[in-house]
């Protein structure tokens, strides 16, 4: 048991408002914060006609703008164009309709809505100073946990490099998890953003900035995962998910989400980003696929919570990772890849943040290791 009760430095939303229905609550939150705002979402709350049932309930008083994210993995030249749209229409807030891609770049444009720099600057380490405008995250997926976090994960496609910035006042001021959002996601996003979350859940018990609080939310996430994981899988295969199974995975992504914006992450996502940017694969097949490779390096490190989590899903833990792998019939990308930059993407592993919150101290013997099995 971690010897601190709290984080030294605890962020987390002000306001969760939890059940289904309540995206209808948004302009009300809204209205604390001003007049004019920006709604940030995908392709699809557009083609579901969500989108026009949302903006034909915003008040009269208020002057929203809809920007649809362009799809894939967030970019600085999305967020640049984002920026520019949020100041040209002064908004005094920015809101977050979608997936982990669609949160990420509206949290980040809240979080440089004030700033002088360019994005470039900040993906690259220099610090937020002063006011964020505030966020509003309305999750459309579980798996990214990133309406609970102040982190902004985007890629430089001039340099391929995929990594986040941060800063706790990009926290979002308000959370709506509705439930009724999830109920039409396709199987496909159900496995990939759920192995996401279920890393999130599993590297957030067992880091080295690990606290009572954040073991307590991960290990919680972790097992409504294990449980609705696969039933909403099932189930979106079949058609849609059931509301409870859509609750838990919801609610799972969120806690491990809370959690790890404390204790940081492990080896695996300081893997996946460097091998998702290069391959273009999706983050959370990335994750899954590298997690039962970094449970073996760090399983006798992990020490008793290895059982604490297995205790808590009720079977084996690298088993269970390996039986959802193939439920989903998710199959190794990186099999037989080579990487052209290997050194490269050995220093990016080893200089991540996540990577040095991991239970074992990686090497790059560890991380050599690790991109062999991969690319095997």
């Amino acid at each position: 048991m971690p010897l601190m009760q709290l984080p030294q430095l605890l962020s987390t939303p002000r306001t969760t408002a939890t059940a289904p229905g309540a995206l209808s609550s948004l302009f009300t939150h809204a209205a604390r914060f001003g007049p004019r705002g920006v709604l940030v979402h995908g392709a699809s709350l557009a083609a579901s006609g969500a989108l026009a049932r949302l903006l034909g309930d915003c008040p009269g008083d208020m002057d929203c703008r809809a920007w649809q994210h362009p799809g894939g993995e967030p970019t600085l030249h999305q967020l640049t164009d984002l920026l520019c749209a949020a100041r040209e229409h002064g908004a005094d807030w920015i809101a977050a309709v979608g997936g982990g891609s669609v949160l990420d770049i509206a949290k980040g444009c809240a979080g440089l809505y004030h700033q002088t720099g360019d994005v470039q600057q900040y993906h690259d380490g220099e610090t937020i100073i002063g006011d964020t405008l505030p966020f509003i995250a309305v999750p459309t997926t579980a798996g990214t946990g990133s309406e609970a976090t102040p982190v902004s994960v985007l890629t430089n496609t001039e340099t391929g490099v995929k990594k986040s910035f941060r800063s706790p006042t990009m926290t979002a001021q308000v959370v709506l998890l509705d439930a009724e959002l999830l109920t039409g996601c396709p199987a496909k996003v159900v496995a990939s953003s759920g192995l996401d979350a279920m890393t999130q859940a599993i590297e957030s018990y067992t880091s080295r900035y690990a606290t009572w609080f954040s073991q307590t939310l991960a290990l919680r996430g972790l097992t409504l995962l294990a449980e609705h994981l696969p039933r909403a899988y099932d189930a979106a295969t079949d058609g849609e998910i059931p509301l409870p199974h859509a609750e838990g995975i919801l609610l799972g992504s969120f806690l491990a989400g809370v959690g790890f914006a404390s204790s940081r992450l492990g080896v695996v996502h300081g893997l996946a980003h460097p091998l998702g940017a290069r391959f273009h694969q999706p983050h959370g097949l990335t994750c899954g696929v590298c997690l039962p490779v970094a449970i073996e390096l760090n399983r006798e490190t992990m020490g008793a919570q290895y059982m604490e989590m297995s205790d808590a899903i009720g079977a084996d833990l690298w088993e269970t990772v390996h039986a959802l792998l193939a439920h989903f019939g998710i199959q190794n990308p990186f099999s037989g890849q080579t990487l052209a930059d290997r050194d490269a993407v050995i220093e990016e592993v080893l200089v991540s943040g996540s990577t040095k919150a991991n239970p074992l101290p990686i090497t790059r013997e560890h991380v050599n290791w690790l991109l062999d099995r991969l690319l095997a």
